[in-house]
């Protein structure tokens, strides 16, 4: 916080220009409206410029044709010049639109204009509560003695016991609405800096991803110097404290039984009485959501740095062959040229390096040449009626369509038997539709089998005269789950 550092963050860090600038509350209430109350990370140049220009319109229509002369196009453009970096913009892989995207230090700056308004209500005792609960977890994982540790942990199961016979003896302790609002407002304020956190994490790699691009075009030494030092410093990446961090919360959220568990609580606690009070915002309902689509983004950042190297190598080993056919081709066409001029003199020695001693006892002896014996019998055709229409009656199973039924059943259910599903997608190809069943239920999806209840499935069948009969097969309760 010296005077050099705050005043070269004042001339050249995007977060304090933004905040100078004359049009400041349009960018910063715009960019709030559109990024970051919706979460969304990624909009069409097209789709942006039309929402600013209806913005644009709204405030020429208050503040006169004047205030905003200039299209909104020509707006988000300068917003992503090098000399703000307000947004970014590039072009996604496959697409030739441009897309635009909001910049960590923006967010830093439209969360730091929204904590200057005014607040009803500041809690302080859950972030009290907060603190202290940090540092016994800090004070616990760092103590080595086992003695220590199970003393601490003998002491927190008394005074479970101690609660649990006080739950029994009917004196359960309820928070008041005071705590209620507290514990849920700094909840909000957690998941929106969480939200924010994601945003920068993927600026990081990206970073990572361009410097990587910069030295696969520049380098001219050897490609195995080059890779290491990327996958050098890929790993220090990785295994970096924010690395860890984010891959301890990625494992922590992708758990399917974590975000049921968040659901229930979301929903418990967004119908309590308190928290109705304070009129939420509709999307924390599906917080946790939010939090995996924004992990997702960091994940891609990662597949295409991975991407990148994968075609470095593929650029280098095409370049390497094609250099090798070259010097082949150069050699063939020397000798082409030399073939009717041979040099006159010798051209080339080369000395033996040792002497070359053959005995004749080491020759092999003669082996004639097999020569097999061909009959010339000629070929004659069969005369043997055989039926061909067994040929064409080969029966296909669509391991990819069964698939689309299984997944599109447990979007709707988090569990379905393999008699539900049958029933309610009938099997057309028999037996063999229910042997694929069984066996993408052991491969690609996660099962669980009940053999104390045996179900019965049924289907229609042709049978050697053409009839329609039913067959039915009898085997354990087979459950497909989320």
């Amino acid at each position: 916080m010296d005077f050099t550092t705050l005043d070269a963050l004042r001339n050249y860090h995007p977060a304090w220009r933004l905040l100078r600038s004359d049009h400041a509350p349009l960018v910063a209430s715009f960019l709030h409206r559109v990024f970051v109350l919706p979460n969304v990370r990624i909009i069409a140049a097209a789709d942006l410029a039309e929402t600013l220009e209806d913005e644009l319109y709204a405030l020429r229509q208050r503040l006169g044709p004047e205030a905003f002369p200039k299209d909104a196009i020509d707006y988000l453009n300068d917003w992503a010049s090098p000399e703000k970096s307000w947004l970014r913009k590039f072009y996604a892989q496959g697409s030739d639109e441009p897309q635009f995207d909001l910049t960590p230090a923006t967010e830093k700056a439209i969360a730091w204009l929204n904590s200057l308004t005014a607040r009803q209500f500041i809690g302080t005792e859950s972030r009290l509560l907060t603190l202290f609960d940090l540092l016994r977890q800090m004070s616990e994982g760092s103590e080595s003695d086992p003695a220590v540790r199970m003393a601490d942990l003998q002491k927190r199961r008394n005074e479970i016991d101690a609660e649990i016979a006080r739950v029994l003896a009917g004196d359960i302790a309820l928070l008041d609405d005071t705590a209620l609002k507290d514990r849920f407002q700094q909840f909000m304020q957690l998941a929106r800096e969480l939200l924010g956190d994601f945003r920068e994490v993927e600026h990081n790699f990206r970073l990572l991803d361009r410097r990587v691009r910069e030295r696969i075009a520049l380098w001219e030494g050897a490609k195995g110097a080059l890779l290491e030092e990327i996958m050098g410093e890929r790993d220090a990446i990785a295994d970096s404290d924010q690395g860890r961090s984010f891959r301890a919360f990625w494992d922590f959220l992708m758990s399917s039984q974590r975000q049921e568990e968040l659901t229930a609580m979301l929903d418990q606690v967004l119908g309590l009485g308190p928290v109705v009070a304070l009129q939420p915002d509709a999307r924390m309902r599906r917080v946790h959501y939010d939090w995996l689509e924004a992990g997702e983004h960091t994940q891609r950042t990662v597949a295409q740095l991975s991407q990148q190297l994968r075609r470095f190598l593929d650029d280098k080993a095409w370049l390497e062959n094609r250099r090798i056919m070259d010097i082949l081709h150069g050699i063939e066409a020397k000798a082409l040229a030399l073939r009717d001029d041979p040099p006159t003199v010798d051209a080339m020695e080369m000395a033996e390096l040792s002497v070359r001693i053959e005995l004749p006892m080491e020759r092999p002896l003669h082996t004639p040449t097999l020569k097999p014996l061909i009959a010339a019998i000629t070929l004659q055709a069969g005369e043997d009626d055989v039926d061909a229409a067994a040929l064409y009656q080969q029966v296909f199973v669509d391991t990819v369509q069964l698939t689309g039924h299984i997944c599109h059943a447990l979007q709707e259910r988090s569990q379905i038997t393999l008699r539900e599903l049958t029933e309610s997608q009938p099997l057309r190809q028999g037996l063999a539709e229910l042997v694929v069943y069984l066996q993408l239920g052991s491969e690609a999806f996660k099962t669980a089998v009940d053999e104390d209840t045996p179900e019965q499935i049924h289907w229609n069948a042709r049978n050697r005269n053409d009839v329609i009969v039913e067959r039915t097969a009898q085997l354990p309760r087979i459950i497909f789950m989320r």
